[in-house]
C-alpha cells in the first residue's frame, strides 16, 4: 500500500485550483485549495503555480526490447516516460522478435511490471513478422495476460487491402483497434524527406503527401464497412486532416494522432543534412504544421503521441541517406505541446489533458477497468486510479540528450530551449519523479 501524498494549491486543467489527496492508489480527496482534509503522516507537495494533469498516456512508445536493447530497454525506455509526465506508454510491436505472439507480448508487460517506472501495455503486430502476408495472432495477443487492444505494424504500412479488411473484421470481436502506418509503399520507394520545393533543391527523393492521403482515405472506408475501429498513427499532411475531418463528419470509426515534432519542425530544416531530422513520415511544410495544430485544436487529431523511436548514436551518426528515421520524444513533448500549442493559445490544459491522457486511454481501451489494467485517462476525480503529472509552465530549460533518461541521444530539440518543465509524476499514488528527479520503486513508499 502506498503512503498518502497531499498535492497542495495545484492548477487543474479547468483552471480550478485544489489539493489533491492520494491514498491506496486513488484520489480519495479534491477539495479547494488549503481545504483539504490532511491525514496524519500525510506527505506534501505544494503545487503552487503547478499545473495538475491526469497521468500522461502515450498511445505511440518504440521500447526497441526485446531484441534492440542496445538502442533501448523497457527499464531505460520507461525511465524516460516517467520523466516526461507519461504513467503508461503502448509499446509498438517491431522489436526483434516482433510482438506478433501472445508469448512476445506478455514478455513485454512482464519487463513493464518488473521496471515498475510506469505501465506499458504491448501493441501487437497485426501481421506475422511485420511482413504484410497473413494475419498475426490477434486472438492470441487479446486474451493473453497483456490484454492486447492496439494492433499495428508500424514502421509498416498494412498495404494489403483484403488483409487489412481481415485484421478489422478480427479485432471488431474483442473491440480492438488497427492502427495503421499509412504509408503507401510504392509511392515512397527510395523516399528520404518530404516531396517538394526543398527535396528538389537538394536532390531528395520525395515522400508525397498521397502516399499517406490515399492510405488513410482507403482505410476509413474499409473500417466504415466492416464497422470496426481504425486508428491513424502520427498524420504529417495538411490533405490527411482534411480527410479525416470529412470522416469524422460522416461519423466514420476513425480516430488519429500527431507528434509533437510535426507541430513544430518543417522540412527546411533537412538543408543541414543532419540526420536527426530524417523521420518517417518526413517533416513536412509550414503549411501542413499549421493544419496539423489547427486539427489538434478543434478536435479533428484525438491524440498527441511521441513516436518516441530512439536509435544507438551510429545509425545516426552518418551520412544522411544511411541514416535511421526516427526521434526521440517521451522526455520534450509536454513542453513541445505547451510551445506550440497552449502559449499560442490554440489549446488549453484541459485540451492537452483529452489530447494526451483521456483519449488515448480511451482508443486504447486502456480506459476500461474490467480489463484489469490499472485504468488511466479518467481524470483527477475523486475514485480514479491515482496517475498525476505535475507541470511547471513557468518553467524554461534547454535539451541536453546526455542528461536525458532514454538511451537514445537522437532528439531533434537538442540545444533548445523550451518551455515548463514536468516536476512530479505519480503512478497509482507513488511518485515516479518527485522534484524533477527519478524516484527508484524501493523509496516510493
Amino acid at each position: 500500500m502506498s503512503a498518502t501524498w497531499v498535492i497542495t494549491g495545484a492548477t487543474l486543467p479547468d483552471g480550478r485550483r485544489a489539493d489533491l489527496v492520494l491514498t491506496g492508489g486513488r484520489v480519495r480527496e479534491v477539495a479547494g485549495a488549503g481545504r483539504a482534509d490532511v491525514p496524519p503522516g500525510a506527505r506534501t507537495v505544494d503545487a503552487d503555480g503547478l499545473v495538475a494533469l491526469p497521468g500522461l498516456v502515450d498511445l505511440h512508445t518504440h521500447l526497441r526490447e526485446p531484441g534492440r536493447e542496445d538502442a533501448e530497454t523497457v527499464e531505460t525506455g520507461t525511465r524516460a516516460a516517467a520523466a516526461g509526465g507519461w504513467t503508461a506508454v503502448h509499446a509498438m510491436a517491431n522489436t526483434d522478435p516482433v510482438a506478433d505472439t501472445a508469448g512476445v507480448v506478455e514478455q513485454v508487460h512482464r519487463l513493464g511490471v518488473t521496471a515498475g517506472w510506469c505501465d506499458v501495455r504491448p501493441v501487437g503486430a497485426v501481421t506475422v513478422g511485420l511482413r504484410g502476408e497473413r494475419l498475426a495472432e490477434l486472438g492470441a495477443m487479446a486474451t493473453s495476460a497483456a490484454r492486447v487492444r492496439v494492433f499495428s505494424d508500424d514502421g509498416h504500412c498494412v498495404a494489403d487491402p483484403l488483409l487489412m479488411r481481415r485484421a478489422l473484421e478480427y479485432v471488431r470481436a474483442f473491440d480492438g483497434v488497427v492502427a495503421q502506418h499509412a504509408q503507401d509503399p510504392r509511392l515512397t520507394e527510395g523516399a528520404q524527406m518530404n516531396e517538394g520545393e526543398v527535396s528538389a533543391v537538394l536532390g531528395l527523393a520525395g515522400w508525397p503527401s498521397v502516399a499517406e492521403e490515399a492510405v488513410i482515405a482507403r482505410d476509413v472506408l474499409l473500417a466504415a464497412h466492416v464497422g470496426s475501429r481504425v486508428h491513424v498513427c502520427h498524420v504529417s499532411t495538411a490533405g490527411s486532416v482534411e480527410i479525416v475531418r470529412l470522416a469524422k463528419a460522416r461519423g466514420l470509426p476513425v480516430t488519429a494522432e500527431v507528434t509533437p515534432h510535426h507541430l513544430v519542425l518543417t522540412d527546411d530544416l533537412v538543408r543541414s543534412y543532419d540526420p536527426v531530422y530524417k523521420v518517417n513520415p518526413p517533416l513536412r511544410t509550414p503549411a501542413d504544421v499549421e493544419a496539423l495544430r489547427a486539427a489538434v485544436a478543434d478536435g479533428t487529431i484525438d491524440v498527441i503521441a511521441t513516436d518516441h523511436a530512439p536509435h544507438p548514436t551510429e545509425a545516426k551518426d552518418c551520412e544522411w541517406a544511411a541514416a535511421a528515421m526516427g526521434m526521440t520524444g517521451l522526455e520534450t513533448a509536454l513542453g513541445v505541446v505547451q510551445e506550440a500549442l497552449v502559449d499560442t493559445g490554440l489549446l488549453d490544459w484541459a485540451g492537452v489533458a483529452e489530447r494526451m491522457s483521456a483519449a488515448p486511454a480511451r482508443i486504447g481501451r486502456l480506459d476500461d477497468p474490467a480489463l484489469g489494467l490499472h485504468a488511466h485517462g479518467r481524470g483527477l476525480v475523486e475514485g480514479a486510479p491515482a496517475h498525476v503529472t505535475l507541470h511547471d509552465p513557468t518553467a524554461r530549460w534547454t535539451v541536453d540528450p546526455a542528461a536525458q533518461h532514454t538511451q537514445g541521444r537522437n532528439t531533434p530539440f537538442r540545444g533548445r530551449e523550451l518551455p515548463g518543465r514536468v516536476v512530479a509524476t505519480f503512478l497509482r499514488g507513488a511518485p515516479t519523479l518527485l522534484d524533477g528527479a527519478l524516484v527508484d520503486p524501493g523509496e516510493r513508499a
